[in-house]
């Protein structure tokens, strides 16, 4: 079978993971008042995530590994660039404020 191939057999758990992961990227989305094309969750080897300019957003598959607070920092990072492109001022502001909120609910 080639490496990569669709028949490829995944473990119910990372299935799970993936969909749990995907609705969490949802509730954000609503809160920030964006919504995804599409979300991919795919292995990456130099990245955590990447939103495209079509408003793809994929998301590294070791992030469903790490813990919930660094996966919201990523989702929030990604999820702010279909509103700014670019990691100028206002991007920096909406995610401390965003992060804040959160943090302190």
């Amino acid at each position: 079978m080639k490496k990569g191939a669709a028949s490829e057999w995944v473990p119910l758990e990372e299935i799970v993971h993936a969909d749990v992961f995907k609705s969490e990227v949802m509730v954000w989305a609503r809160r920030i008042g964006v919504m995804p094309k599409e979300i991919h969750i795919r292995a990456m080897k130099r990245k955590w995530a990447s939103c495209s300019s079509s408003g793809r957003l994929t998301f590294n598959t070791e992030l469903l590994h790490q813990s919930a607070d660094f996966r919201t920092e990523v989702i929030v990072h990604e999820l702010l660039h279909l509103k700014i492109p670019n990691h100028g001022t206002l991007f920096r502001a909406l995610t401390r404020a965003y992060l804040a909120r959160w943090r302190n609910r």
